[in-house]
């Protein structure tokens, strides 16, 4: 069966928390907090003029998930993405449907006028990585840097 590409719902809701489980326990900066990422993807489908989450679907059952959120970019000169929370249930990978959610997601940043997609990944995620090259992303010299407020 052939994943369907389409964007979330608020009925998606439980199954995007549970995508978002299993991504915080493979990275080494974050950690899971249900409570936590269920509020911020409310905040997310309320309002999908700042950002927009894109699943992949198979039998109506939500088996890969990433968000895209816009800002402007001085540098480019208008409008910019940052691509997170990029996950595919780990029954479904390397069957390509992460490769193709992220064409998708390139695709749905381009027609909304985006000049370039931003996103980090751990250091040492080199499968990650590797599909983020093949799909035209660069390494930056950029240093992610982060200060938390709360």
């Amino acid at each position: 069966m052939k994943p369907e590409f389409g964007t979330a719902s608020i009925a998606d809701l439980p199954q995007l928390v549970e995508l978002l489980g299993i991504l915080f326990t493979q990275e080494a900066e974050l950690s899971p907090d249900p409570e936590k990422q269920r509020r911020a993807l409310e905040m997310i489908l309320a309002d999908p003029t700042r950002a927009c989450i894109y699943v992949a679907r198979e039998a109506n059952k939500v088996i890969a998930m990433a968000a895209l959120h816009f800002t402007t970019s001085t540098a480019e000169g208008g409008k910019a993405a940052w691509l997170e929370d990029c996950i595919v249930r780990p029954e479904h990978r390397r069957k390509g449907i992460g490769k193709a959610l992220l064409e998708h997601v390139i695709a749905q940043a381009r027609a909304a006028g985006a000049q370039r997609v931003m996103l980090l990944t751990d250091g040492d995620n080199e499968r990650a990585q590797a599909l983020y090259r093949k799909a035209g992303f660069a390494d930056s010299s950029m240093l992610a840097m982060r200060l938390k407020l709360r």
